[in-house]
C-alpha cells in the first residue's frame, strides 16, 4: 500500500480561505493518504482572547493545565470537525480522530530536562492496525495534535511530530511518503524572502543552517522530525507550501526535499 501522510500547518487552517484552497487540492491527492493537523495559531488566540499568554521554547508550545485545556478544545474541537465537515462536502469520506480514540497514539508525558514542557507528549506507539483498517474501509483519518497516556491523561503533542511517527510506523509494511505543508514555498534562507527557497537540504547543510540561525524556531522540530522519518524507512520528505502540494505529489519541483544522503549544493 502506498500512503501519502500530509500535515497541515495553524498558518493555513487558521485563515477560511486559505484551508477551502488546501482541501481542495488535498481532496485531489490520488490513493490513501492520512491529514495530520494541529492548530497553533488559533490555539494560541483563544488562549490572548482568556488572559493565558503562549510561551514556546524552539518553536514548541510550554502547556500547563489552562493551555492544555484550550488547544484540546480548539484542535480536537474545533478545527478537527470544521476540516471533517469541508472534506464531506468535497465527497472525501473522512473520521476525525484526537491520539486516544482508538486507542491511536499512546504518548508519554515529556521528561524534565532542563526545560519543563508540561502536559506535552512524546509519541511511543501507533496503532498502525487500526490506521490500516480504516483505509481499507475508505475512511480517511483527520489526526489532531492531542494524545493520550492510556492512563486518563491527554497530552499536546507536536503535530510535527505526530506526522513524522505516523509515516515511519506504518513505513515497515507500506510505501510512505511524508508531506510537511504550510504558507511558506520551503525552506528559506531568508524568511521574509520567497524566492531565497532552498530546493534540497541534507543533515550537513541543516547544521550549518541551524549553526548560522537561518533555520530556528518552528522550523527546527518540523526538520529534526523529517530526517528521522527518512532514518527510519520513509521514501521521501516534503516542505512547502500548502497550494503547491498536489505538484510535489506529482514529482514536480517545488518546496523543498530533505535528504538524507550527502550532496553538494552548487
Amino acid at each position: 500500500m502506498k500512503i501519502s501522510i500530509i500535515k497541515i500547518g495553524g498558518n493555513v487552517i487558521d485563515y477560511p480561505e486559505k484551508l477551502d484552497e488546501f482541501l481542495g487540492i488535498f481532496a485531489k491527492v490520488p490513493g490513501y493518504k492520512i491529514l495530520v493537523h494541529g492548530g497553533g495559531v488559533m490555539a494560541t488566540r483563544f488562549g490572548e482572547s482568556m488572559g493565558i499568554m503562549p510561551e514556546m521554547v524552539d518553536g514548541r508550545r510550554i502547556t500547563d493545565k489552562d493551555t492544555l485545556d484550550i488547544v484540546t478544545m480548539v484542535y480536537a474541537g474545533l478545527i478537527n470537525k470544521t476540516v471533517v465537515a469541508k472534506l464531506q462536502a468535497l465527497k472525501v469520506n473522512s473520521l476525525g480522530m484526537t491520539g486516544a480514540d482508538g486507542n491511536l497514539i499512546r504518548s508519554i508525558k515529556r521528561p524534565v530536562k532542563g526545560i519543563d514542557y508540561g502536559f506535552v507528549g512524546d509519541v511511543q506507539e501507533i496503532n498502525t492496525d487500526l490506521i490500516h483498517s480504516l483505509l481499507q474501509l475508505g475512511l480517511l483519518p483527520v489526526i489532531n495534535a492531542i494524545t493520550h497516556d492510556k492512563k486518563g491523561q491527554l497530552l499536546n503533542t507536536n503535530a510535527d511530530s505526530i506526522a513524522s511517527a505516523l509515516a515511519t510506523s506504518l513505513a515497515v509494511d507500506h510505501h510512505v511518503d511524508l508531506y510537511f505543508c504550510f504558507d511558506k514555498p520551503g525552506v528559506l534562507v531568508d524568511e521574509k524572502n520567497d524566492s531565497s527557497i532552498i530546493p534540497l537540504i541534507n543533515e550537513d547543510i541543516y547544521k550549518e543552517l541551524r549553526k548560522e540561525s537561518v533555520i530556528h524556531s518552528g522550523m527546527i522540530p518540523k526538520l529534526d522530525n523529517a530526517f528521522e522519518a527518512l532514518k527510519k524507512g520513509v521514501q521521501r520528505v516534503w516542505i512547502g507550501k500548502a497550494e503547491n502540494l498536489l505538484m510535489a505529489v506529482k514529482g514536480k519541483k517545488a518546496g523543498t526535499i530533505i535528504e538524507r544522503q550527502r550532496y553538494e549544493l552548487y
